[in-house]
């Protein structure tokens, strides 16, 4: 008897016992890899439109508007007579979006 369940057990289809590792491999890309290339994708975009005069927000939260674009080094404005110089992968597309979102809708 126990001779026939190990020859069942060595007859199934090896693709039965990987196929939940699959599973999760599918599972790890639609809600982990492809989700975050897209935010990647994103925030590559932003950066490159990002042109003198848009108000933005630093991934450290400074709010400023761009004075001068200088390849990856932007000038913000914070004050009236207040310059600094930050890198372009500094600037945030999240925070930035909810900086010009209406207080009603940020609820």
């Amino acid at each position: 008897m126990s001779n026939l369940l190990f020859q069942l057990q060595t007859a199934t289809n090896p693709i039965f016992q990987f196929a939940p590792l699959i599973l999760i491999m599918v599972v790890f890309y639609f809600f982990f890899i492809r989700p975050q290339a897209n935010k990647q994708k994103a925030q590559s975009k932003f950066i490159n439109e990002l042109e003198k005069g848009t108000e933005v927000v630093t991934s450290s939260g400074i709010v400023g508007r761009i004075n001068k674009i200088e390849g990856n080094l932007i000038h913000l404005q914070v004050d009236q007579k207040t310059f600094i110089k930050v890198m372009k992968s500094a600037i945030s597309n999240e925070m930035t979006a909810s900086l010009s979102q209406p207080e009603e809708t940020k609820k």
